[in-house]
């Protein structure tokens, strides 16, 4: 039997996770409550209600599907990273996967977990600084940022990441992507409006690829994945 016992380490790993978490959980909780104690200003509860009613359910099924989904990918120390400093679908997984793509690990090692949570680190500190400088730099920037020339590149940031992203990892194995990849082309041509559920989409788009992935394993008609040459010395 596998031994499932936590290491030392992981089981440190769990316990600043969990205290970082809860810290920012009350911390974004606390905000909205200290502007409310400062201007003496409180929405009715009822207005709350409906406005959680809309939202809060597509938010909670989005939160559940990407720890399943981002987990797997970036391990412990890197998914409670991720989760706290946010934007994993168009920065930190990105990151961490083109990480451990150039150190030649894989997802789900000791060595990939350490590469993810360095990767998703390291993107954090850049960027609070770029956002530090783009505070302070604001009035100088505003023009350039607002450019209407420079409007179509911010338009088209994400799938430009995501596009340099999908040549490394579709070449990998074109048979598991074909199937997502056009799954989402079809699905965009007819319903265009959809392009900004990222969130909800990337899940849909894993389930797609590892439901493939066990027909073509179970019919044997997947690549055998290439081993990384180990350099002797």
């Amino acid at each position: 039997m596998k031994n499932t016992q936590h290491t030392p380490y992981e089981e440190q790993l769990h316990t600043y996770g969990r205290i970082w978490v809860g810290i920012a959980l009350t911390m974004m909780i606390l905000a909205p409550v200290a502007i409310c104690v400062y201007y003496n200003a409180w929405p009715p509860i009822t207005a709350i209600l409906k406005a959680l009613l809309g939202v809060a359910p597509m938010y909670w099924t989005v939160g559940i599907i990407e720890v399943f989904t981002y987990v797997p990918m970036l391990g412990t120390g890197g998914s409670y990273l991720g989760f706290v400093t946010g934007n994993l679908t168009s920065l930190k997984v990105p990151c961490a996967l083109n990480a451990m793509e150039a150190a030649k690990v894989k997802a789900g090692t000791e060595e990939g977990e350490i590469i993810s949570t360095i990767a998703i680190a390291t993107s954090s500190i850049v960027t609070v600084i770029v956002i530090a400088v783009g505070v302070f730099a604001l009035g100088l920037l505003e023009p350039v940022l607002s450019s209407p020339t420079l409007k179509p590149a911010f338009d088209n940031i994400l799938p430009a990441l995501f596009g340099g992203l999908g040549v490394v990892f579709i070449s990998k194995n074109p048979k598991i992507a074909a199937a997502p990849l056009l799954f989402m082309i079809v699905l965009f041509l007819i319903a265009p409006g959809l392009s900004g559920s990222v969130s909800v989409l990337v899940p849909v788009g894993v389930i797609i690829s590892i439901a493939v992935a066990r027909l073509l394993y179970k019919k044997g008609l997947l690549d055998e994945p290439k081993k990384p040459e180990v350099d002797a010395k």
